[in-house]
């Protein structure tokens, strides 16, 4: 790998200018896809096959103005006066009757006619009908739809629009994310002692997050993708990408101040830290992929999007970034005498027992007491995990959408006026085709259905045009996301075999609330499987760079213990309302359903990269002949600091994400935020150094016979210190150690 890699590299400085070129046409290339090809994205959540979903399908057939989304219109009176008074009764059914010839729509319900009244009579709700889904709707449809609105407005009533047709809201914009890049550019020109330094991966992650959502943009012409996607997509290319270009270029400059050539340099640091680099970008691209496995469209898109982020990352640090080495020439090298040259002197000069950089001293304070430095932070994780033990799921509905949107005000006003299952309402469709009677049949179950524990209210059968079939709507007395809304629904389905038997009527529940039921129960029954799948290949390919049992356990124990401390802080925040209004939380309640399983996933990969960006600087240094514990520190020493500002500048991406996030994205930028400070310094930097202290030999320990089972990856890049380059005096480093791992600082 360090041999493919180091040609790739060389080869890219030399063809600078043509490498620049062809990334530059790729660029274009994906602008003429997108301008030919591109679509909108559809934020539908469905899982197919599954029992809300096949009565969805079937729904759609039989009576499409039922199955396709909806929207409500709320009238309420103003205060001493009732909806009820001729003229708001009047200017009320004059909206609705202009909202049924707005674009898109096939019904309405008048409320003054169907009596859809609050028991005070100070508000109506009106329901309006679409035959399409939410992405099917036109741009203009909904703003038209608000404009119909207007004689009730212009009667005195206070009149609010929302439903599902709405969605719980979008991101309100990519202003703040620009924040975490300016983070991102302080953290590197730190980190590099150089603005001009500190602007390449900046250059590089941008790049390849511009080829990565063009490509997203470009597929939604023939493939369903959500919103949430592209956004996913951003905030990993971003932050891998910034990283992954930091860590070979912090080793290009180590190298260069220890008086190497540029060209040599670049080859070097894309062959050693670059090898780390691709064996970090696969355990984040392994872990994605394997979203595959839950078997959930939207969801297996959003995984293999991140993924197809990374894979673009990793390509453009491995090629445009040594092009760039190559333009950049001796501007690069830190001058004699400045703070960066004595920084990178210090981590080279210093001994084990020298004071040595931070990163060192670091590691000294976690060996120095190892066991107690292991007791202290897994009490600390487990301290912050504990709040995980009540999370709770649901897809988000609008009561998380952001306070202040007409969706949000209209959720509201509902819940207060009617009751929170009025939000949500249920559908059942009874198929009465092999019933003796179908409308003795649809009676007997209106009449049960009315009498069911947890039912506020059930609404007329509707029936289907051939007549064997009804559908009848359903309105639980909780909201959505209520889990006792979940048991009216298993409840209903424990009874469809009773009713089929003596009614001859068979009955399925559906409709949005059901349909997000399913794919809540389907995420959480697929957690463990992922889990298995993706730990398990990812553990395996850790097995093979380091050639040890230790430390792929030790690395899979560790992600553990900070994704458990992730969800434990999610928790604190989102459900029990810590900071919730810092963080602008519009509503705590249950976390989104795709939270736990793309958290870690994505946690896993990012954890992993740490993983091997410091121990594969503690394994370089072992190979070569040091002790166990004189291992550990040189690891510390030459990668910590990197690390720390790979984990910074992941932390501002992400968290940047988080103030104008949807109700969707907002929670998992957060616990993508946290969860890697908590991974790099607490597990990464501080646990793994005092375990590896504690096992010692131990921790680089192979069996033979798998030893030899293994192919050699050479990640440390040892054959290229045996093999000469160009010149002796360029291949060789002199008094830089080469290795494999990020960069030295």
């Amino acid at each position: 790998m360090a041999s493919l890699l180091y040609r790739l590299g060389r080869g890219a400085f030399r063809h600078r200018r043509a490498v620049s070129a062809a990334w530059l046409l790729v660029l274009t290339a994906v602008v003429a896809c997108v301008i030919t090809f591109g679509g909108t994205t559809d934020d539908e959540f469905t899982v197919p096959g599954s029992p809300a979903q096949t009565a969805m399908d079937t729904l759609g057939r039989e009576l499409p103005s039922a199955a396709g989304t909806s929207a409500q219109i709320v009238f309420v009176a103003p205060h001493g006066h009732t909806v009820t008074e001729p003229q708001y009764a009047h200017a009320i059914s004059s909206s609705m009757a202009a909202a049924d010839t707005a674009p898109q729509v096939v019904a309405v319900t008048d409320p003054v006619h169907s009596k859809v009244m609050s028991p005070d009579r100070t508000a109506a709700l009106g329901q309006v009908r679409y035959q399409v889904t939410r992405a099917g709707l036109h741009g203009d449809s909904l703003t038209a739809l608000e404009k119909t609105t207007r004689p009730a407005k212009d009667a005195g009533l206070t009149v609010e629009v929302g439903g599902s047709a709405y969605g719980s809201g979008k991101s309100t914009g990519h202003t703040k994310e620009l924040m975490g890049v300016a983070v991102a550019l302080v953290v590197l020109t730190i980190t590099f002692g150089s603005l001009f330094a500190a602007g390449m991966p900046l250059v590089t992650a941008i790049t390849a997050v511009a080829v990565t959502l063009l490509g997203l943009s470009a597929l939604t012409g023939v493939l369903t993708i959500s919103s949430t996607a592209p956004s996913l997509a951003s905030m990993l290319g971003l932050a891998v990408g910034i990283d992954y270009a930091l860590f070979i270029l912090s080793r290009h400059r180590s190298q260069l101040a220890a008086g190497m050539d540029t060209e040599e340099s670049a080859a070097r640091a894309t062959a050693t830290a670059g090898s780390a680099v691709v064996f970090a970008g696969l355990t984040v691209i392994i872990a994605l992929c394997g979203l595959a496995v839950v078997r959930i469209p939207f969801l297996t898109v959003m995984g293999l999007a991140g993924a197809a982020a990374v894979l673009i990352a990793i390509g453009v640090s491995t090629t445009l970034l040594p092009a760039l080495m190559g333009l950049a020439g001796e501007r690069l090298r830190p001058k004699p005498g400045s703070r960066a040259a004595r920084r990178e002197q210090a981590a080279h000069s210093a001994g084990y027992g020298g004071r040595g950089p931070l990163g060192e001293r670091w590691g000294r304070i976690a060996l120095r007491r190892p066991l107690l430095t292991l007791l202290a932070v897994l009490i600390g994780l487990l301290t912050v995990a504990l709040p995980a033990r009540d999370l709770r799921l649901a897809l988000p509905d609008n009561g998380s959408a952001p306070a202040g949107s007409g969706q949000r005000q209209t959720y509201d006003t509902v819940s207060e006026k009617f009751g929170p299952g009025f939000n949500g309402p249920l559908l059942l469709l009874a198929d009465t085709s092999r019933a003796d009677s179908a409308q003795q049949a649809t009676a007997a179950l209106v009449q049960d259905l009315k009498a069911t524990d947890g039912v506020a209210e059930v609404g007329r059968p509707q029936t289907v045009p051939h007549q064997d079939a009804a559908v009848i709507q359903v309105v639980p007395k909780t909201g959505p996301a209520d889990e006792r809304t979940k048991d009216l629904v298993e409840h209903i389905r424990d009874q469809a075999p009773d009713w089929r038997e003596r009614t001859g009527a068979q009955v399925s529940v559906t409709g949005t609330t059901a349909v997000n039921i399913d794919v809540s129960d389907r995420l959480a029954g697929s957690l463990v499987p992922f889990a298995l799948v993706v730990v398990g290949l990812s553990l395996l390919l850790l097995l093979l760079v380091f050639r040890s049992v230790v430390v792929p356990l030790k690395a899979g124990l560790g992600f553990l213990l900070s994704v458990a401390a992730t969800f434990g802080a999610v928790v604190a925040v989102f459900q029990w309302g810590w900071l919730a209004s810092a963080l602008g939380v519009a509503e705590t309640g249950p976390v989104v359903s795709i939270l736990p399983i793309l958290v870690m996933a994505v946690l896993f990969g990012l954890a992993m990269d740490y993983e091997v960006f410091m121990v594969s600087r503690m394994r370089e240094a072992y190979v070569r002949g040091a002790e166990p514990r004189e291992a550990v520190l040189a690891g510390s020493r030459h990668a910590s600091r990197v690390v720390t500002a790979a984990a910074l500048i992941m932390f501002a991406v992400f968290a940047s994400f988080v103030p104008g996030g949807s109700s969707i994205l907002k929670p998992i930028a957060f616990a993508l935020a946290v969860g890697v400070l908590i991974d790099a310094f607490a597990v990464r930097m501080t646990l793994v150094p005092a375990v590896l202290a504690l096992v010692g030999r131990a921790g680089w320990w192979l069996p033979k016979w798998l030893d030899r089972l293994l192919p050699d990856l050479d990640i440390e890049g040892e054959r290229l210190v045996a093999a000469p380059g160009p010149t002796d005096q360029e291949s060789r480093p002199a008094p830089v150690p080469t290795g494999s791992g990020p960069g030295a600082p």
